[in-house]
């Protein structure tokens, strides 16, 4: 009746069963607190049945930082056992243990802290930054968060039930198949990246739509925002890369599940073909990652330097190269794989060439600096130590890009420390960033920036810390996935001062959850004071100053309430050049034309909730091979899907007197 699975499967090691405790005792405590405190209607109507995007962005980052939690552990479990586990000391983790750690690591901060991430900022700035009053596909939007949701509650549940993949973050074949992976390791595996991959494809047809077809009048496709054109970029990126990782799961599932041979060589499959797929969609994924990063910081550059963006068009044009170019050097990914000569050279030359578009970004951002007023903000400090550490980390891509070289450091920890410098100071510090400088334009109130510094040198400091030694480490052979080494190596002190380094990063990490509550706790002493725009009963400006925009933005969120009114925007505005908020400001455009009008929004559903749901039931009946529970899941979600075609897609109106008392309160209220 329950498949596979049994009691022995609820049996884990002391560890892992601290966390596991620990993990329901916190789940349990806020479910608690929750009914004490009678929120739950308060919860089903404002927030898990919503479709606002501005409330789905930050959903998506509030299970970001439970899943970055669970992240940060695993590194440093990882970390503390390479400083401890040397000659007769074994360390504090098993060998399957320790591979199960790591594989699950990577998925996490990859699939659902990297990921997660970005669609939460994008939903939270996208549609404001281009003047909408929404997503193209408001639903879709809830669909895809909940789909993402219930991708990372099937990573918990792997922490509880059973055992988690030992085959790494990409479930590289042969190790994912049967013979090496028996257990349900790898199917956990398989689910949970694609449910949340199905999620993030529709997210990524939502997110085009929107800024193909959403923009505010004026805004042609060279007015955009850079930011709106990284996520642009990133989601043509998407479409066209997570159907290959869903085929290539599709694939492996069938090897697992029928008996079937894609990538089993006994069987006359292939494994390299697994290789390459994986690498088809894995390296469109860094750049996924790293182009809204790079939109982020062309955001903050400008406005802490008080200048315009340097070099616009080149920027645009550094995007759509790096976009094409992706698509054609994921075979440096395994350059020992045994190709020819021929094909090494190409894979490597087009490897070099997209270090030229970004290197002209990062040129751009000195030169926007560049004679500027800087203002050493907690933004701008992530921006500094991006700089630095991104740069030498793409010198070893370069590096890496020579496949002689690469035949000496290939799966070394060299790789390690390239790639986390590629992730941690471009994705993460990007993020940042980006969370702190537009934190109060989502909640009114600003990010404790005392703390925020504090954050900032722990994490700048212990990455390097971290991961330094690794690049030496790579060079001297330590190999990655290693739990274990002899002490005649002289590894020791490096793996040591790379475990310090840890305990300084999740330092950081400790003080950015500090500072978030803590902010919380203080918002009323942290307010903006700009936080809501003057206007009389026209909609028209009365003030040429600040208007939810503590920054002195250039952009159009800057332009509306802190936080926004459910409508975005109680006129849609029109602009006629890249920066028109400080063109507003200086009285060179007319940004709000015309008076209130009847405001149409599409009404909460938990329909999405629900598609969800079933999904994840799906995924843990597949996982253990529940046959009756899969089949009334899978019925389930498409009697869901086809009742949410079936049905009109209902509105709400918000009548133009309605608007004009709701910016009346909003201008009072910044007033008292």
């Amino acid at each position: 009746m329950f498949g596979n699975l049994t009691l022995e499967s609820f049996q884990h090691d002391m560890m892992q069963d601290m966390a596991v405790y620990g993990g329901l005792s916190t789940g349990l405590l806020v479910l608690l607190l929750i009914t004490y405190f009678k929120k739950w209607p308060y919860l089903w109507k404002e927030w898990i049945t919503t479709v606002d995007h501005k409330k789905i962005g930050v959903m998506y980052i509030a299970v970001v930082l439970i899943m970055f939690l669970k992240g940060v552990a695993d590194a440093l479990m990882m970390r503390m056992q390479q400083a401890v586990s040397v000659g007769d000391s074994q360390g504090m983790l098993s060998a399957t243990h320790f591979q199960e750690v790591f594989s699950a690591h990577g998925t996490t901060m990859i699939f659902f802290v990297a990921m997660g991430f970005m669609f939460g900022i994008m939903n939270l700035i996208i549609p404001l930054q281009i003047g909408a009053r929404d997503v193209a596909f408001p639903f879709l939007n809830a669909l895809s968060f909940w789909l993402f949701t219930a991708g990372a509650m099937l990573t918990l549940l792997s922490l509880a039930i059973g055992h988690f993949s030992v085959s790494g973050w990409l479930a590289y074949a042969p190790l994912s198949g049967l013979e090496y992976s028996p257990n349900e390791g790898v199917d956990y595996w398989i689910w949970m990246v694609q449910i949340s991959g199905v999620g993030t494809t529709l997210s990524g047809v939502n997110f085009l739509v929107t800024i193909l077809k959403m923009r505010c009048p004026g805004m042609t496709l060279m007015k955009m925002p850079i930011f709106v054109w990284s996520a642009l970029c990133s989601m043509v990126l998407v479409i066209m890369a997570f159907p290959i990782l869903t085929a290539t799961l599709l694939m492996l599932t069938v090897d697992r599940y029928l008996g079937m041979h894609f990538f089993t060589a006994g069987g006359g499959g292939n494994p390299m073909m697994y290789v390459n797929l994986i690498w088809a969609w894995g390296h469109p994924e860094v750049y996924i990652l790293i182009m809204p990063a790079f939109g982020i910081f062309s955001e903050v550059v400008p406005t802490f330097s008080e200048k315009r963006l340097f070099g616009y068009v080149s920027m645009v044009w550094a995007l759509i190269v790096i976009t094409i170019l992706s698509f054609i050097v994921w075979l440096h990914h395994f350059f020992t794989m045994g190709a020819s000569a021929n094909v090494n050279a190409f894979f490597g030359v087009m490897t070099i060439l997209i270090a030229v578009p970004t290197g002209v970004k990062i040129f751009n951002w000195l030169f926007t600096k560049f004679r500027g007023r800087v203002h050493f903000t907690s933004p701008m400090l992530w921006f500094f130590s991006f700089v630095l550490n991104f740069t030498i980390g793409g010198m070893t891509g370069v590096l890496l890009s020579a496949p002689p070289v690469d035949y000496q450091v290939h799966n070394s920890l060299f790789l390690i420390a390239h790639f986390h410098g590629m992730v941690i100071t471009g994705v993460l510090f990007g993020f940042f960033a980006g969370f702190t400088y537009w934190f109060p334009k989502f909640t009114g109130f600003f990010l404790d920036e005392k703390l925020n510094r504090h954050a900032f040198w722990c994490w700048t400091i212990g990455y390097l810390l971290a991961f330094m030694p690794l690049y030496m480490l790579g060079f001297m052979g330590a190999t990655r996935r290693l739990d274990h080494y002899e002490a005649s190596t002289g590894w020791h002190p490096l793996f040591v001062m790379a475990a310090i380094g840890a305990f300084i990063i999740v330092a950081g990490a400790t003080i950015q959850f500090i500072g978030l509550f803590w902010s919380i706790y203080n918002r009323k002493k942290n307010m903006d004071p700009t936080k809501s725009l003057f206007s009389n009963s026209s909609g028209l400006n009365l003030k040429t100053g600040s208007m939810g925009d503590p920054w002195n933005g250039r952009s159009l969120e800057w332009a509306t309430h802190s936080p926004p009114p459910i409508y975005n925007f109680a006129i849609i505005p029109t602009v006629d050049q890249t920066d028109p908020l400080w063109a507003y400001k200086r009285g060179q455009l007319k940004l709000f034309q015309g008076g209130y009008e009847d405001i149409h929004l599409p009404i909460n559903t938990p329909v999405a909730m629900y598609i969800g749901l079933a999904s994840l039931v799906f995924g843990f009946a597949m996982t253990w091979q529940i046959h009756w529970l899969a089949i009334i899941s899978f019925i389930a979600i498409l009697f869901l899907t086809i009742y949410r075609l079936s049905c009109k897609n209902e509105h709400e109106t918000i009548s133009a007197a309605e608007v004009a008392k709701i910016e009346k309160s909003y201008s009072q209220g910044n007033a008292a």
